[in-house]
């Protein structure tokens, strides 16, 4: 399949490509060699990954580059800490970088905000390209700039707006994908079906009922996705309005991966959980919607998950320390309808809580209850 190029223009100033499709790495030393020194580039990969196709990754920089510096990181959420930040900066540093050092971040979504967040503050920044390479990372964490970090208190709370200079999505990548990492990569797309095209739900639903591997209906989705988060990217860069539209589901899932502990459940998983929850409470506050359109997928997400959270009131305090909090009220992301969402200042925490209870159930938790 050859790949199709997307122009995505983020912002006045900046403007990238976004490659999609099957064995586009071919073009990746071209388009290097109109950017950058051919001394070198650092290599932040994840350390499956690394085992999966790192030798085709090295191939692909030794066509252009005379040296590379190969940093691997371990797979899951961990990694995205202060800790592992620090050891890939004295790495890069006491190997010697100029400012014009690209550098390359393959992988899934935690290997890519981790990388993105060190291309950020090494020298105050230096060039950033992503290679991603699963389905959650092509369609949602490597477009738009967003890096980050998490700490103790909540996920991704330390990081910037970073812009790389170009994204490759290689579908071939997604032929060593485990079931899991679909699952949670179908997430983001769903998410995308609620806010903006109902149409994928019926797409994916018909491609999870069969295999899940790449071809040509998923980088049609994929294309599809990219699209749909560039959209609402270049109207809102710094996530000042309607990128908050991308957090449907989030301040739900982020608290279900706090309290949980990070690495207990996927991202995916938990922000699955998380638009049940808010296309529950927006139901009830008499919206269109409501979670029939998630059930196909649902047995899906529910034979993988191991456990969830069973404390609804220290999943409410989570949520309080999620990164939108504004003036001490949660900002919701809600659904008007299916395909128009937007921000809801919650203070009902009653409704809160019985959203809470209506999702944990789909789910078969005993749930902690507190008189």
């Amino acid at each position: 399949m050859a790949h199709s190029s997307i122009e995505v223009s983020i912002s006045f100033e900046d403007q990238y490509e976004v490659h999609v499709g099957q064995d586009i790495r071919r073009i990746f030393p071209s388009f290097c060699s109109n950017r950058y020194s051919r001394e070198k580039i650092i290599v932040v990969i994840d350390e499956k990954v690394h085992r999966l196709h790192g030798e085709k990754v090295q191939a692909v920089c030794d066509e252009y580059f005379q040296d590379s510096l190969w940093l691997s990181v371990p797979e899951g959420e961990r990694s995205k800490s202060l800790g592992q930040w620090q050891s890939l900066i004295d790495r890069i540093l006491g190997d010697g970088v100029e400012r014009g050092t690209p550098l390359l971040a393959v992988g899934g979504g935690v290997s890519g905000d981790l990388a993105g967040f060190v291309a950020a503050s090494t020298l105050r920044g230096i060039p950033l390209i992503h290679m991603p390479t699963t389905l959650l990372a092509m369609v949602d964490s490597s477009i738009g700039g967003k890096t980050g970090l998490n700490h103790d208190t909540g996920k991704n709370l330390i990081g910037a707006f970073y812009q790389p200079d170009a994204v490759f999505a290689d579908t071939a990548f997604l032929q060593t994908l485990e079931q899991k990492e679909w699952i949670t990569g179908m997430a983001e797309v769903l998410k995308y079906a609620a806010i903006r095209s109902p149409e994928l739900f019926d797409q994916v639903a018909g491609l999870s009922r069969g295999a899940l591997e790449p071809g040509e209906e998923w980088a049609q989705i994929i294309s599809e996705s990219i699209r749909i988060k560039t959209d609402i990217v270049e109207e809102d860069t710094l996530e000042a309005g309607k990128r908050a539209f991308l957090n449907f589901g989030h301040t739900f899932g982020h608290a279900l991966e706090k309290v949980a502990g990070y690495g207990s459940l996927s991202h995916g998983e938990a922000v699955f959980a998380g638009m049940i929850a808010a296309t529950y409470f927006s139901q009830h506050l008499g919206h269109p919607v409501d979670d029939i359109r998630f059930a196909p997928f649902l047995p899906l997400y529910k034979q993988q998950i191991q456990s969830m959270p069973t404390d609804i009131e220290a999943l409410i305090e989570a949520m309080k320390t999620d990164k939108k909090v504004k003036d001490n009220t949660l900002q919701l992301v809600l659904l008007k309808d299916w395909g128009s969402p937007y921000i809801h200042p919650c203070t009902d925490f009653s409704m809160l809580r019985e959203a809470w209870q209506y999702t944990l159930a789909q789910f078969n938790v005993n749930i902690i209850r507190y008189k």
